[in-house]
């Protein structure tokens, strides 16, 4: 393994000489390493400009750093829980302290608006805050006197080595949902960020590091396909973590447990929100554009759906349309932005796409958001409300993961239900309304992994755990909070008798009691 020697940003990017843009490398065991023969390019989304260049990881480097994890893996396991929660506590102190510089380097790779990153930073702490009660999470089970002289206990260990590959969305929240947890419980991670927006991780690293977190338990290895399909398939590898669109989570779950590995790969989604004849229009609509337009569309849980009961839809659609058309959008780090740009100029292109051929496939265009102009060459695009709406419609059928809103009409609650359950994505919903038997049956009725009454973004709290259904989980364990613990441990049933030896005999048959 080669490492570089020239100076290295803290985010472990070589700082670049006579004007050439700086390397951002890789951290395995102790090293920062930026040589490699491929590079890829990072921008800066708000204007276009590469600011970056990628080290793209080779199977050979993710083979070593696998190794390097597996061998610092052997003494982590050994690690006191005590000790274990203590660098817990001080990595969430770290990265709080660190949080204007961690949200700055979001935005400046992502686009997102300030406000957002630093709400994302605060949601991915909910999770180390979780972790730090790993003595409890880790606690096994015993059974006294199970047969005569015979006692039994049950632990949790850990698996090993885990792969955590994680999604350009939300480049702090989503690592922190994954590697705490399995750092927590005893494993070593290979992390594999986004090449979108690479730097986050590393900075989450570092603040591992500082708070004391051996080398080599916690490696940041960058690339594309052919790092990923590595992790896939390195035999040391003992289990995969993937959020990321439907058609990859498929091919991550299938090709890793094929190779023997366990495996949550979280998918797409299509998530609708319900507003109900009795809701408090003003509310709804407001919940609509937030939810909506966030992050400028690119969440796993943005509402992509408004469902609109009965005779309200003329009044909810216009209310929605005001709103959405003064919305702030900018570079992100203008205070007064409320929506930043797309990630690229592809992802630009293909939510344009969608726009644009919403109206030949019978939908109503109230909203254009092409319309919108923006100086520079930033990926720039405004809200788009698209309204009558339909299954059967490439606007409602696909991910889209872009600032558009659908709107469906239906007439009565059980139609919204169908509607959604026939969906094939089941991430997350919600119903606006003010009658509670309503809200109840719509409960239980939905057939989706996570569910919000009066709440547009129902992103469960970090004592809980998130994840969906149908073609948006793949696997059975959801992510983060006490589902976690049980994906990163495996169990160990140790069943004990000490009796004399003037006890001892011989016995072929079953042993019963």
């Amino acid at each position: 393994m080669t490492s570089t020697t020239p100076t290295t940003s803290p985010t472990g990017a070589a700082v670049g000489v006579d004007g050439e843009l700086p390397v951002i490398g890789h951290i395995i065991g102790a090293e920062m390493i930026t040589d490699a023969e491929r590079h890829s390019p990072v921008r800066n989304p708000a204007t276009g400009h590469e600011t970056g260049r990628l080290a793209l990881a080779d199977a050979g480097r993710v083979r070593d750093a696998v190794a390097v994890a597996a061998e610092a893996q052997k003494s982590w396991r050994r690690t006191g829980l005590a000790k274990r929660t203590q660098i817990m506590f001080k990595a969430r102190q770290i990265l709080d302290e660190r949080r204007g510089e961690l949200a700055a380097t979001i935005t400046a790779e992502h686009g997102k608006v300030l406000s957002d990153a630093n709400g994302e930073i605060t949601r991915g702490l909910e999770n180390v805050d979780f972790c730090t009660g790993l003595m409890h999470h880790l606690k096994g089970e015993y059974a006294e006197q199970v047969a005569t002289g015979v006692d039994v206990h049950q632990v949790r260990q850990p698996l090993g080595v885990v792969a955590c590959i994680t999604p350009f969305n939300f480049p702090a929240m989503v690592p922190l949902w994954m590697i705490t947890t399995a750092i927590a419980a005893g494993n070593a991670v290979i992390l594999k960020p986004s090449e979108r927006d690479p730097s986050a991780s590393l900075l989450i690293a570092q603040a591992f590091r500082d708070a004391g977190l051996p080398d080599g338990i916690l490696n940041v290895v960058h690339g594309d396909k052919e790092a990923v399909d590595e992790l896939l398939v390195n035999p040391g590898i003992a289990a995969v973590s993937f959020v990321g669109s439907t058609p990859i989570a498929r091919y991550i779950y299938s090709t890793s447990a094929a190779h023997g590995k366990r495996v949550q790969a979280l998918g797409g989604a299509k998530n609708h929100m319900v507003v109900m004849p009795d809701a408090d229009l003003d509310s709804a609509a407001d919940a609509a554009v937030s939810a909506a337009y966030g992050s400028a569309g690119e969440r796993c849980m943005a509402i992509s759906v408004t469902v609109a009961v009965g005779d309200i839809a003329d009044e909810l659609v216009e209310k929605i349309r005001t709103r959405a058309e003064g919305l702030s959008i900018g570079d992100g780090t203008d205070p007064a932005s409320e929506m930043g740009p797309l990630i690229t100029r592809e992802a630009l292109d293909r939510v344009t796409g969608y726009v644009a051929g919403a109206a030949e496939e019978g939908a109503t265009v109230v909203l254009d958001g092409r319309e919108k102009t923006f100086d520079g060459e930033g990926y720039f695009i405004g809200a788009s409300l698209l309204d009558h709406v339909k299954p059967g419609m490439k606007v409602y059928d696909e991910e889209i993961f872009g600032p558009v809103l659908s709107v469906v009409r239906v007439e009565s609650y059980d139609e919204a239900v169908e509607l959604i359950n026939a969906n094939r994505y089941a991430n997350g919903t919600a119903v606006f309304t003010r009658d509670g038997k309503t809200a109840r049956e719509f409960e239980f009725d939905i057939e989706v992994g996570m569910v919000g009454v009066n709440v547009p973004i129902p992103v469960p709290v970090g004592a809980f755990s998130f994840g969906g259904w149908k073609d948006s989980l793949f696997g059975d364990t959801h992510m983060y909070g006490p589902e976690a613990f049980n994906f990163y441990t495996r169990r160990k049933v140790v069943s004990s008798r000490w009796p004399e030896p003037s006890e001892s005999q011989i016995s072929l048959g079953f042993p019963t009691h």
